[in-house]
């Protein structure tokens, strides 16, 4: 436990704040700036007299449970959270649920990549934000309920049109182990989340190949680079796959791109300009 760092971070993310952030009166003389120790102490639910030991250096190991509360009275955001436990070296809780909010610079940027089919997955598989031409080259995200924008109860348990896998990929084996191996160790990171476990368990009651997966207990991959979507309308659409990890978010950006001048990119460019149109209905 370093104390000498942790007064340190402590008091600058005291002086932050300001009374009126947390609903307090400024009041007279105030010559300290942010908050006073006694009213971090007070919103903390800990004892005026603990906190200054905390600030002067002279505090034993905190427990979780107060760190927790002194990350709430002083907001601090996920990556304060988890570096006020490291400074203490206690290990921070596991996050409650997999974060579902994509951050709107994310978003912007998905609309930003005109000849780029881009999604953004949750820790589970879920597609929470994509493009249009994403919506082209897989489907129409936007008309279907929350439930069966899962990509891995789609992989395992949706119906596949003509025998073909989801989208028509041609990486479908590798997809269904990666999915399964990322799924285990999202488990672990979310051991609580009831959606999670929840999706763990109908995976493996319904799906034998899932479960057998599960039960090899593998948590690593390769990343795919390049695959094939046999699209309804305008064929096999070949692209490169490259990932974009969100961190603080436990999220992933996928790009989908073809090589300048192929007939792939040829695909995403027709697919770009009719988006979701059928193009079998006469006109």
């Amino acid at each position: 436990m370093d104390r000498r760092e942790l007064a340190d971070f402590l008091r600058s993310r005291r002086e932050r704040i300001t009374p009126a952030d947390v609903g307090l009166p400024a009041g007279p003389r105030r010559r300290t700036p942010g908050l006073r120790r006694e009213e971090v102490a007070q919103l903390a639910f800990i004892s005026a007299e603990y906190y200054t030991r905390l600030e002067q250096a002279r505090s034993p190991q905190p427990s979780r449970e107060v760190l927790a509360q002194l990350a709430r009275a002083l907001r601090l955001s996920d990556v304060e959270r988890d570096h006020l436990h490291h400074l203490t070296g206690v290990a921070p809780c596991p996050p409650p649920e997999p974060s579902r909010e994509v951050r709107q610079s994310i978003v912007d940027l998905l609309h930003r990549l005109p000849e780029a089919a881009a999604i953004v997955l949750s820790a589970t598989y879920e597609v929470i934000a994509w493009n249009d031409l994403a919506a082209a080259l897989m489907e129409d995200f936007s008309a279907l309920p929350r439930r069966d924008r899962n990509l891995i109860r789609r992989a395992f348990l949706g119906p596949h049109r003509n025998g073909r896998r989801l989208y028509g990929v041609s990486d479908a084996d590798a997809f269904i182990r990666t999915s399964a191996q990322h799924l285990r160790a999202a488990a672990a990171r979310y051991p609580h989340a009831p959606e999670v476990t929840a999706l763990v368990d109908e995976l493996r009651a319904e799906s034998a190949e899932f479960a057998r997966l599960w039960a090899a207990h593998e948590v690593t991959n390769r990343p795919t680079l390049c695959k094939t979507f046999d699209h309804p309308l305008v064929g096999p659409v070949a692209v490169s796959c490259d990932v974009l990890d969100i961190a603080d978010r436990d999220q992933r950006v996928i790009m989908y791109t073809a090589t300048p001048g192929s007939p792939s990119a040829e695909a995403l460019r027709l697919l770009s300009v009719v988006g979701m149109q059928r193009m079998d209905v006469p006109g």
